[in-house]
């Protein structure tokens, strides 16, 4: 669940890349307890210092059960918590599918031994290896950057050529990515959408009583009131689920991404200087 909340991921998930990084990885749930500490520090402090405790009490009887039941509870607030989790379930798959491409670095689908070369008589059989050791675990990006390494090389055996079928299928792989993310990318929209058709509803309501309530203005004041309640409540619990989801979107986005990096590396690694790349013979001259 580590990289899922933005982490660097276990060492133990096969291939780990970012083990020879180098730069060094930035621990960004340390800085933010670090940054809550720092915060903390200096507002309990003065809250204790210049909050008086009428105000404190204010705020804490503010908050009653039915306060809560009407910020929390509402058709907005429903509709918002439904595309919230619908959301959240397709990022969750989309993290356990990230995992599951990670697997394919711990399947030595290519030779990894100091020295090891790989010749163009060599491509179609190690193309073949790659099908045999994939087909039980199912597709894998990195498995496809590589058979289509393999392919350009054993018909063309030049390694500028692999590097640029390597390179054209990672911007293939991610703008494929980039394109199934379009529903979640909807929801992070539709949510603060549906707090703000909440607010407007409230908003309506409230002045819809103006003709209404004419002879009894304190009982106007309370409806319209409490209309506005309606209306900002739904805009805070959107925002807040909002805030929420594009936290999460952008976790799973940024562990696709190094997935990606990652497999370019390894391809680097461990195909592309690999790979025999026998000099032209000068035109002119006779080969010995």
């Amino acid at each position: 669940m580590a990289d899922f909340l933005g982490l660097e991921p276990e060492p133990d998930e096969g291939f780990c890349m970012r083990a020879s990084s180098p730069h060094r990885a930035t621990r960004e749930w340390v800085l933010l307890i670090v940054a809550l500490v720092i915060v903390g520090g200096i507002v309990a402090p003065l809250w204790q210092t210049f909050g008086t405790a009428e105000s404190r009490a204010d705020l804490l009887a503010k908050w009653t059960p039915e306060r809560l039941g009407r910020l929390l509870i509402g058709p907005e607030q429903a509709a918002c918590y439904v595309c919230f989790a619908w959301a959240g379930l397709i990022l969750l798959s989309r993290y356990r599918e990230v995992r599951r491409q990670r697997r394919a670095f711990s399947l030595e689908l290519l030779p990894t031994e100091e020295g090891a070369r790989i010749l163009p008589e060599d491509a179609r059989p190690y193309a073949r290896k790659v099908d045999q050791m994939t087909a039980q675990f199912g597709p894998f990006i990195l498995a496809n950057m590589i058979r289509h390494g393999l392919g350009k090389y054993a018909i063309s055996k030049s390694a500028p050529d692999v590097a640029e079928v390597v390179r054209n299928q990672a911007e293939v792989e991610q703008a494929r990515l980039i394109a199934s993310m379009g529903t979640v990318n909807y929801l992070v929209w539709a949510i603060p959408a549906i707090g703000f058709l909440g607010t407007v509803r409230g908003l309506a309501g409230g002045m819809s009583m103006a003709g209404t309530q004419e002879a009894d203005l304190g009982k106007f004041i309370k409806q319209a009131t409490d209309q506005l309640g309606i209306a900002f409540d739904c805009t805070f619990i959107a925002l807040a689920l909002s805030l929420v989801l594009m936290y999460f979107l952008h976790a799973v986005q940024r562990n696709e991404e190094t997935l990606l990096i990652d497999s370019q590396e390894y391809c680097q690694e461990h195909l592309l200087l690999r790979l025999y790349d026998p000099k032209p013979t000068p035109l002119g001259t006779d080969a010995p």
